[in-house]
């Protein structure tokens, strides 16, 4: 970190009750954070279909401040740091595919395929771009945003903006860790009542 970013977050953090929370480093943390669904199709269960009735999900496209294993902390429009220490176990967007898959899933009435290369085996895409996943200083919340495109048979294409936001928590590794499962959990179950309609 240079000196002039060092000032910038050296003056900024206290007033934002960040000071010591984000850092630009690069030290191994003691844990890595990771997405789990709260909803989950139980072990054993058998769905079947046919390629006009599954459904694939593909993994999201991000922004650059996302396609990295931190937690972005938006200080303002055009300043980026990151939470100290908080550091996913694999990029979020495949994280958040796996995640809506088994919330989609756990419904019982859609046979979902999520693998690497889902499209060869069904008619019907869930595709979007996951816009915001993490902190944001100016709502003091973390926040996921999800833009979905439903691609169906024909050709048909529908798209929803989804988003949930989670407040009152410090900005340390666990704590946001926490509160970004629980408002990408939220996000799933938006997009399953949507395709559910």
């Amino acid at each position: 970190m240079n000196a002039g970013n060092a000032m910038k977050l050296a003056v900024l953090a206290p007033a934002f009750a960040l000071a010591g929370c984000v850092s630009l480093g690069s030290e191994p943390p003691d844990r890595l954070l990771n997405l789990t669904a709260e909803a989950s199709a139980p072990a054993g269960a058998v769905m079947s279909g046919t390629r006009e009735s599954a459904l694939a999900v593909h993994e999201p496209q991000v922004p650059a401040e996302i396609d990295v294993l931190r937690v972005p902390v938006r200080v303002t429009g055009t300043e980026l740091a990151y939470v100290e220490d908080a550091v996913w176990v694999e990029k979020p967007a495949r994280l958040f595919r796996r995640l809506l898959a088994e919330t989609i899933r756990a419904r019982g009435d859609t046979l979902v395929i999520d693998g690497d290369d889902p499209s060869l085996f069904t008619e019907n895409h869930l595709r979007g771009t996951l816009r915001t996943f993490g902190y944001d200083v100016g709502s003091a919340s973390v926040v996921v945003r999800y833009d979905a495109i439903k691609q169906g048979p024909g050709g048909t294409v529908e798209t929803r903006r989804f988003e949930a936001t989670e407040t009152g928590f410090p900005v340390e590794a666990e704590p946001v860790g926490d509160a970004l499962n629980r408002a990408a959990n939220e996000v799933a179950r938006q997009v399953a009542d949507w395709l559910a309609e």
